[in-house]
């Protein structure tokens, strides 16, 4: 076990009697400080633990340290715990209330021993950091649960990735930007992740697509996947660990088609077509709330007359003649291709098993696709498929829906034309991924100054190379918001609350909080005048920030000349080009984008 950043844990338990704890030689700069934190007992078993501490740093600290009392130790676990609490376990269900963050000699902050135990309540037998206190709104559920993983530890998410046809829009932007934050989130709470995102690369839509252009359908395919990689990698969004193409799964689709045949869920329509029986599972309509009866034909529900029941919906699509050869596959139905919902069913299934923790998608994906993946896939296992359901809000225009037939419809790149990629991504984090998100300039503008305030802060104050302290106050109401259902909103305030506290002491240590904090959600990990230098727009002209050097350089002659309606004028030209010039002591003149 490496001694920095841990601490080194002797264990006496044989008669339940004591235990010491004391941190390993850390050194701040200063000789390290000495804990020891004695637990005794009364009585015999697992009994009640009362704490003593003495430090020769603080003696106050023992104090402080007395809210250790009243707990069952069940063991300590350390082996590879990046951060600098330490947990004590519970046996049962008993909350855990202890932490031990580094100390610095003479430094005692009651509060910070009250928000190191806040993160670690209600702790499972298996380690689980500060993501023990996870709460998620499940959509199934309708109602916001304690995260609790299937397998302890470990996570398996699914995400529904993009049909890809065309270039990605900004509603695939917040489908990509808020679950790479999930699983940020979640692999940055010591959870191992397995995420999955598919891509859709044959659907009728691509059929059409490839039919206009006069190309081959995989040729337009891995065109617009390799356009899709651009746009996600711009955003900041982190590759999934897998990203199954459709094409490559047929054979595991027609294995589900079969099974739900064998139970009597899947029918051969006189089309030719194979088609799921709704009304013989129970089941459906449980996630998104909809009866049966409710239901019409002609609501997102195909009508086709080869159904036993307009609610119906296609697994395989029997093959046209017209359509080309490499949307055909051989089926003991006949040749033909597979419907989108089995699609995610069967990839699904294939990589994270017949049940996992989490699937996500945009709320339009709510029904009827996941309500049919449920369907589906439950009706073929005869078992629960997910246990957390999660749906990112819409995205708007202007307060309309965005649509290409109001004008209104934005690719990626036509915003990143206009606005730095981490701006873009500020924008859509800021917001609650359950709310709708609100697209317009304005908005856009800004999260851009928004952004700008926090690097600012950073601009003159380099951050220590102590690793990041998930103890201190505002770390801790980072988690707390996170840890509500990614309460991003909240999240941002207390990076905002860093930024501000920054600006007033020039703290180091601060600067590391607010870059460490803001990293684990994707931002500020440039260099702060690197950002504040940027154009407003990806690819804008460099000669910019030579003909600002110029100007300001011209501006100091005119000063030096006292020719002062010069240089306010040079100051007013580039207020103009939207940017600020900021005067400092000595003469030096910095620069900004407004």
């Amino acid at each position: 076990m490496k001694l920095k950043d841990k601490y080194s844990i002797a264990l006496s338990l044989q008669d339940h009697s004591r235990c010491h704890i004391m941190p390993s030689r850390l050194r701040f700069g200063t000789e390290p400080s000495l804990i020891l934190c004695r637990f005794q007992c009364g009585g015999k078993g697992k009994d009640k633990m009362q704490s003593c501490a003495r430090t020769s740093a603080d003696k106050q600290l023992g104090r402080r340290l007395r809210f250790l009392s009243m707990l069952y130790c069940y063991k300590f676990v350390l082996p590879n715990m990046p951060r600098n609490e330490h947990f004590i376990k519970k046996e049962a269900s008993l909350s855990v209330l202890a932490a031990l963050p580094q100390l610095r000699p003479g430094v005692a902050d009651a509060r910070k021993w009250r928000c190191a135990a806040s993160l670690v309540t209600n702790l499972s037998r298996n380690r689980q950091p500060f993501m023990s206190a996870l709460k998620i709104y499940n959509t199934l559920a309708r109602d916001k649960q304690p995260f609790t993983p299937i397998e302890p530890g470990k996570v398996r998410m699914y995400v529904c990735g993009m049909t890809v046809y065309d270039y990605c829009h900004i509603g695939h932007a917040r489908v990509m930007v808020v679950f790479d934050l999930v699983q940020r989130w979640l692999r940055a709470s010591d959870y191992e992740v397995t995420y999955v995102r598919n891509i859709t690369d044959i659907d009728d839509k691509i059929i059409r697509r490839a039919a206009e252009n006069g190309e081959s359908i995989s040729a337009l395919t891995q065109r617009f996947i390799d356009a899709m990689d651009e746009d996600a990698a711009a955003l900041g969004v982190q590759k999934p660990d897998h990203e199954p193409r459709a094409t490559n799964f047929v054979p595991q689709m027609l294995g589900l088609i079969e099974a739900l045949e064998r139970n009597g869920l899947a029918y051969k329509s006189s089309d030719g077509d194979v088609n799921y029986s709704v009304r013989d599972f129970p089941g459906y309509g449980k996630l998104s709330g909809k009866s049966l009866d409710d239901l019409r034909a002609g609501e997102r529900v195909d009508v086709n007359t080869g159904k036993r029941d307009p609610l119906d919906f296609v697994l395989w699509k029997s093959s046209k003649e017209s359509e080309p050869e490499e949307v055909k596959w051989a089926s003991k139905w006949g040749s033909g291709r597979p419907g989108w919902h089995i699609e995610c069913s069967a990839m699904a299934c294939e990589l994270l098993g017949e049940q996992f923790d989490i699937h996500g998608g945009g709320a339009d994906l709510q029904f009827p696709h996941h309500e049919n993946e449920i369907a589906q896939s439950e009706g073929a296992s005869q078992h629960t498929f997910v246990n957390y359901w999660m749906h990112n809000g819409f995205v708007r225009v202007d307060n309309e829906k965005m649509s290409k037939s109001l004008g209104n419809f934005f690719t990626i790149r036509e915003v990143l034309a206009k606005y730095d990629s981490e701006v873009v991504r500020f924008f859509i984090l800021r917001a609650h991924y359950r709310s709708q998100l609100n697209y317009s300039d304005a908005h856009l503008d800004d999260a851009r100054n928004a952004l700008t305030r926090m690097y600012t802060a950073l601009k003159d104050v380099a951050p220590d190379d102590a690793p990041l302290d998930m103890a201190e106050a505002h770390a801790v109401r980072f988690a707390d918001a996170m840890n509500d259902d990614f309460n991003t909103p909240l999240a941002v305030a207390v990076l905002f609350e860093l930024a501000n506290e920054i600006n007033k002491t020039k703290s180091p240590a601060l600067a590391r909080q607010l870059v460490g904090l803001a990293g684990i959600v994707g931002l500020l990990q440039r260099p702060a005048q690197q950002f504040l230098h940027a154009g407003l727009a990806n690819g804008e002209d460099g000669g910019m920030e030579t003909f600002v050097v110029e100007q300001i350089n011209a501006r100091v002659n005119a000063k030096k000349a006292k020719n002062f309606a010069e240089a306010d004028r040079i100051r007013a030209e580039l207020l103009e080009k939207g940017i600020i010039l900021e005067d400092k002591p000595g003469g030096l003149t910095e620069w900004r984008r407004a």
